[in-house]
């Protein structure tokens, strides 16, 4: 396997906790996180691989062409595990542009980059980059929404809602288009909902965590019914590094957290956890602080993945349940939110 590996949105939430587990996991690996550090990324999320001889981190954007060019001439890149996206439904709605610019052009010019590093012409590539990959890290949210019983299938037809999962339905065609006009390495994988240490404050799990310890409203759209899967963003990280490894090229696999959960348990659940680890004072309760605000526009019902065929066919099974995983969570921001920790 490749032994030069660019990770683009390594310093995002779940690209940062992938590239503390693959440079530990791989010590004969070199890998380059590529990230522009936008508001959703932190160099504080990768610092723990700063001192590591086989990590290299690049403040630069994937939509440049001559960066990633430079990065692949210079490293002899084998190998892309693309995180990077604009992934926030709520800012693609106020302002879709950049989620199209990010997810699918930026796309479009890694693909591009690694096809003409890695192949000489379509069905024929360069000799002793047989192994060269590019893996793509997708969303459920490309598949629609669920009523209240089914599940998405990787042959759940797309049905994109918002103008982010839109963009990341174009990202993941055009993966799939450069697997069979090219015949480039690809595999793609398409997540439920991640939740873990170093999430951005905007998410739900990290929000309410974050208002509930300030004693702030704990926001919660519409009746709070919106139903996710949970998945754990160290199980994510370790379906990725399998896929990638193991996955058959041209092939998606659905990744999935089997904890379905709607959005007023996952805040109740939260609040119970702190009412226990740290009381508010007076004796009340932090369910107290919820507060139901106008829906989000467009807001899918459901999400539930079938992760079945990953697991029939690599051999995947997640380590963490709900239950476990979000005390995991909770303990983590306690300990590194700044006005509490």
């Amino acid at each position: 396997m490749p032994k030069s590996v660019l990770v683009t949105g390594g310093a995002g939430f779940i690209g940062s906790n992938f590239v503390s587990y693959f440079c530990r996991k791989y010590p004969d690996y070199f890998v380059i996180n590529l990230d522009k550090l936008t508001y959703a990324g932190n160099l504080e999320n990768v610092r723990d691989c700063e001192g590591l001889e086989n990590y290299l981190f690049v403040k630069g954007d994937i939509c440049d062409e001559a960066l990633v060019t430079r990065l692949f001439k210079e490293h002899d890149i084998r190998g892309v595990i693309h995180f990077a996206a604009e992934s926030h439904v709520d800012n693609s709605i106020k302002g879709p542009r950049i989620f199209a610019e990010t997810n699918v052009m930026g796309t479009l010019n890694l693909l591009d980059v690694a096809r003409k590093h890695w192949m000489d012409a379509p069905g024929r590539v360069k000799p002793g980059y047989e192994e060269a990959r590019f893996h793509h890290i997708s969303t459920d949210e490309v598949y629609g929404t669920l009523g209240e019983e089914g599940y998405f299938y990787e042959t759940t037809p797309y049905a994109p809602n918002s103008p982010y999962s839109a963009s990341k339905a174009g990202s993941d065609f055009l993966v799939r288009a450069y697997h069979h006009t090219y015949g480039l390495n690809v595999t793609t994988s398409n997540c439920s909902n991640n939740y873990g240490p170093r999430q951005h404050p905007e998410k739900l799990i990290p929000l309410i965590i974050s208002n509930a310890l300030k004693e702030k409203p704990l926001p919660v759209y519409g009746k709070g019914i919106n139903v996710r899967d949970w998945l754990y963003v160290l199980d994510h990280c370790k379906a990725v590094d399998l896929i990638f490894h193991k996955g058959v090229s041209g092939e998606t696999y659905n990744i999935g957290g089997h904890n379905e959960r709607n959005n007023i348990t996952i805040v109740k659940t939260i609040c119970a956890i702190l009412d226990g680890k740290r009381p508010r004072s007076g004796g009340r309760r932090y369910e107290e602080l919820i507060a139901f605000v106008k829906d989000r526009a467009g807001h899918d019902l459901r999400y539930a993945i079938n992760a079945d065929k990953l697991t029939r066919e690599l051999g995947w099974h997640a380590d963490e349940n709900f239950d476990t995983g979000i005390v995991k969570t909770v303990d983590w921001y306690l300990e590194n939110l700044p006005e509490v920790a």
